[in-house]
């Protein structure tokens, strides 16, 4: 048997549903029993931000946890969302001397005038993805995710600001209403994580190194050159790829599969589970579906929406269990 101590939660994105995640935590909690789940790891997969209504709580209850749970290790990578919201807040890791965020723009220009970038003081030295976080869309509705509205941006990031209590677009004001504790969390996020794998007997459940990084990794590009610029935190770069791709950042590249490694991952607005590739976020930020966890190495999918009741009791074969992904 697996012991508590190897049993990992991986959680999906949050986008400031505050009351989906306390329902999801307590159906983890119901679920693996009190004694694993409060020594567990525990990897939060990024987009803490935007599109639901409560990020300023959401980033509460993340800080709380520690505290909490103090036996519990606690993984809070960063994702795209993360990201912009740090840009706009100025808390990006230090760039080389002489550098501007100005330079990070040419890869968006033909975007400017319809995502409606944020202009004010000091807008030479901000990131592209802060302007265009907190700028506001000219088109206000986004086709891509079936017609519903967009929230501000093209990030749907009015709702975080209204969670400080500041208007959409009121960078001074943010700056001033989020706290620095919530600054510093921000800051400490990790860009990429890895652990040692799980030998549970079983070829199917067993890996041999886990490494979470919110997007993906691109196939086509060296692993360790993407890990490195992970690990540096380098914030000079327009759009980082292992936070903002797409089908580029899909599949878990050839060299990690083959060394059995397991990749998991957010962002995709999907639930997909694969041998050694995971992508868990079924809700994309939109309120009618739910946010998922999957709980490693039994590869148990638990959800928000769960029925408390329903929930089957904890026993002794839990972290061996499998669920089916057809």
């Amino acid at each position: 048997m697996v012991s508590a101590g190897e049993t990992t939660i991986c959680i999906g994105d949050i986008h400031g549903h505050l009351d989906k995640l306390k329902s999801l935590w307590r159906n983890l909690e119901a679920r693996l029993g009190s004694e694993v789940f409060r020594r567990s790891n525990v990897i939060f997969l990024g987009d803490y931000s935007d599109r639901g209504p409560n990020t300023k709580g959401v980033i509460d209850f993340l800080i709380s946890l520690p505290a909490l749970y103090p036996n519990q290790k606690h993984v809070f990578l960063c994702g795209n969302h993360d990201f912009a919201f740090m840009a706009c807040l100025g808390v990006l890791p230090p760039t080389p001397p002489g550098f501007s965020y100005s330079s990070t723009w040419n890869t968006y220009l033909q975007n400017q005038e319809r995502e409606g970038w944020w202009t004010g003081e000091g807008q030479n030295d901000v990131h592209v993805q802060a302007r265009r976080w907190a700028g506001h869309m000219k088109s206000k509705i986004n086709v891509a995710k079936g017609g519903i509205p967009f929230q501000g941006s093209t990030y749907d990031a009015a709702p975080t600001f209204e969670s400080y209590g500041v208007a959409h677009g009121d960078r001074e004001g943010l700056i001033a209403a989020v706290p620095e504790n919530h600054k510093e969390f921000l800051r400490n996020l990790s860009w990429v994580h890895e652990q040692e794998g799980v030998d549970t007997g079983d070829p199917e459940t067993s890996y041999s190194r886990l490494l979470a990084v919110h997007a993906g990794l691109e196939s086509h590009r060296p692993v360790e050159a993407q890990i490195q610029l992970l690990l540096q935190k380098d914030s000079t770069v327009p759009r980082l790829e292992q936070f903002y791709g797409r089908k580029n950042v899909w599949n878990n590249p050839k060299q990690l599969a083959d060394e059995r490694v397991l990749l998991v991952s957010g962002h995709h607005g999907a639930l997909y589970i694969d041998k050694f590739r995971m992508i868990i976020d079924e809700s994309g930020g939109l309120p009618n579906k739910p946010i998922a966890a999957i709980i490693l190495p039994g590869r148990i999918i638990v959800r928000d929406s769960d029925d408390p009741s329903k929930i089957p009791a904890a026993d002794s074969a839990l972290a061996l269990e499998v669920v089916s992904t057809s």
